[in-house]
């Protein structure tokens, strides 16, 4: 069965009380179902991971590599923006990698524009919700039928 990593990145533990004019009231633990239940059904397993700790998100990414995961999916919040460190971590994944947001990135404050990600991932995917995920999760899924 293929196995597809979920990397939830900081602050989202808080999803369901943080700024839901952005977020929405969804909670963490709804996101992760509904990828678990969209995966059944396209014959994935689906595997999330959540941090608030920078290094522990790369340990998680270093171990992905080491399992030979099939995709990456990440949100990984406000470190798209400017860590290098976790950028790093994932160019050393031969996988497909999508990068997703509930919101778009692009129509909010000037820093949050730009990803260090972008030149890395296979694509980004924002501004849909909670249906980011599940439109990543598709993505990732094609690009593994596709390799």
């Amino acid at each position: 069965m293929k196995r597809v990593l979920m990397l939830h990145g900081i602050n989202h533990n808080m999803f369901g009380k943080r700024d839901p004019m952005q977020y929405g009231t969804i909670t963490l633990a709804e996101i992760d179902a509904r990828l678990q239940a969209l995966g059944a059904e396209l014959g994935v397993q689906v595997e999330s991971f959540q941090t608030n700790s920078e290094g522990a998100m790369c340990e998680r990414i270093h171990r992905a590599f080491e399992d030979g995961q099939d995709a990456v999916l990440i949100n990984a919040g406000a470190w798209t923006h400017y860590s290098y460190g976790i950028r790093d971590a994932l160019a050393i994944l031969t996988c497909p990698v999508v990068e997703l947001h509930m919101s778009n990135i692009h129509a909010r404050e000037p820093f949050r524009h730009h990803s260090v990600f972008a030149d890395i991932v296979s694509g980004q995917i924002c501004g849909f919700g909670v249906q980011s995920y599940l439109l990543a999760l598709r993505a990732a899924v094609s690009a593994i039928d596709q390799a």
